[in-house]
């Protein structure tokens, strides 16, 4: 399988890193980076698109097509569309995680999820390390507020909870940490562009 190049960060930078199966990407995760861009102070931001989900049983569309169609929507010069995932071998975030940071010492990472993430974060592989390896931002999505403010990872990790006030910060800060940030509600899901019939672009 083709290899993309792998991603741009010198040490010292901010790196917001939105990791998923993007299958397909919509506006709505356009949107999200693009706040995550802007209230976080990144100096980049890297799409990383896996080439599965170990949480979901079925497969996802060839990752080809799932670059291809996050490259064409989200163009912002300070945006990259990585493959690293089939770089580095790994599926799990946490060993994701762990791969980057040795891959670029130096970098200053945030995981970047949408509130429905945190809502199932207990259902993630060591997700408690998660939480303790990187700072993490968390942005609002439609009708998932009380399920992810009230959740397990959110009330253990309620005391690392930072101030929206300090989300530029956040990149800077000793993990665990973690941020909400409410924006602009968007109704997009993958989900219903899948099952509309979602193709990649040619």
């Amino acid at each position: 399988m083709m290899r993309w190049p792998l991603p741009n960060a010198r040490p010292g930078q901010t790196v917001g890193l939105l990791g998923g199966s993007f299958d397909p990407p919509h506006p709505g995760h356009a949107h999200l980076a693009r706040e995550a861009l802007k209230r976080l102070a990144l100096d980049r931001l890297w799409v990383m698109v896996s080439p599965g989900n170990p949480l979901k049983p079925d497969p996802p569309a060839p990752l080809p097509d799932r670059m291809a169609a996050a490259r064409a929507l989200m163009t912002h010069p300070r945006m990259q569309i990585t493959d690293i995932e089939a770089h580095t071998g790994t599926r799990a975030t946490i060993d994701t995680l762990h791969a980057v940071q040795a891959l670029y010492p130096g970098v200053h990472f945030v995981w970047l999820m949408g509130a429905d993430n945190l809502a199932t974060l207990h259902h993630w592989a060591r997700w408690r390390e998660i939480m303790a390896s990187v700072p993490v931002a968390v942005f609002a999505r439609p009708g998932q507020r009380l399920p992810a403010l009230t959740g397990r990872a959110a009330r253990q990790f309620r005391d690392a909870r930072l101030s929206p006030h300090d989300a530029r910060r956040l990149g800077h800060q000793v993990p665990p940490c973690w941020v909400w940030l409410d924006m602009p509600m968007r109704a997009e899901s993958s989900t219903r562009l899948r099952a509309a019939g979602w193709r990649a672009p040619a």
